[in-house]
């Protein structure tokens, strides 16, 4: 019995410009409103991230203690 292969999995840099393509297409092709609307996303983030989470946790986020992901 022979399986066919399964596909290989997209790369990471597949995967981010496939979402980068799909954000520009949410602004309508225009990158400063794309642009615009990245910095308001990652603005809320930050702001669920000030109000939601523990204080402890986000301390350490702020302090290096805790490795957060730098793209």
């Amino acid at each position: 019995m022979s399986a066919s292969p399964e596909p290989n999995p997209p790369s990471e840099l597949d995967r981010l410009d496939a979402a980068a393509d799909e954000a520009i297409a949410m602004a309508g092709g225009d990158l400063r409103a794309t642009v615009r609307m990245l910095i308001l996303v990652n603005e809320y983030l930050e702001y669920e991230l000030e109000t939601k989470v523990s204080q402890g946790y986000t301390r350490g986020l702020r302090h290096g203690r805790l490795k957060a992901y730098n793209g």
